[in-house]
């Protein structure tokens, strides 16, 4: 239902993590880009982006969905622009070798102009990251902040796979460890 209202109406609608236990205050809204399929029973995959990040001040149960109150919020304003582009060109690289340790790539767009708040979402919202990490990343109002701790909870992952992978050729093989 509330979709289909998007989709006549050209609107975004939010999007928030329920942990099974609470639902998270902090949410991003999402634009439809296209529907990828339609099932019999009403139901569509559908491929969207995100667009603005809102905190949740009030909620309503007047419809058969959630609405809410919200204030939308963005990162401060960065000081430190070398060092920003430093993590920057580290995150894209890193994301760079994390889809090439995959078995099946995700596709990840870097535009050449894309600015660092951009790249800290690109690289924050990385598959190798769970629902918790990706909420703390959401969370963040610092650009800066936001790439540290990403990167360098994404070269901890790609280091993780290394390591899963070497473990998986001693296994795959015949069990004896040849010393050199």
């Amino acid at each position: 239902m509330m979709i289909a209202e998007c989709l006549d109406a050209d609107k975004e609608f939010g999007i928030v993590y329920y942990n099974a236990t609470d639902i998270q205050t902090t949410g991003c809204t999402a634009t439809i880009l296209r529907i990828i399929k339609r099932y019999d029973d009403g139901r569509l995959d559908i491929l969207t982006r995100g667009q603005r990040r809102f905190r949740i001040k009030e909620i309503y149960d007047h419809k058969a969905y959630l609405e809410g109150r919200i204030t939308y919020f963005d990162d401060e304003k960065q000081s430190d622009i070398r060092g920003c582009q430093v993590l920057a060109d580290k995150g894209i690289a890193l994301l760079k070798q994390f889809a090439s340790m995959l078995t099946s790539p995700e596709s990840y767009n870097f535009d050449e102009d894309m600015d660092f708040e951009s790249i800290s979402f690109l690289v924050a919202g990385c598959e190798g990251f769970d629902h918790e990490e990706k909420q703390h990343f959401l969370e963040m109002t610092s650009t800066a902040e936001r790439l540290k701790k990403s990167v360098e909870a994404l070269e901890n992952i790609i280091e993780r796979l290394k390591i899963t992978a070497e473990i998986q050729k001693i296994i795959g093989g015949n069990g004896n460890i040849k010393r050199g």
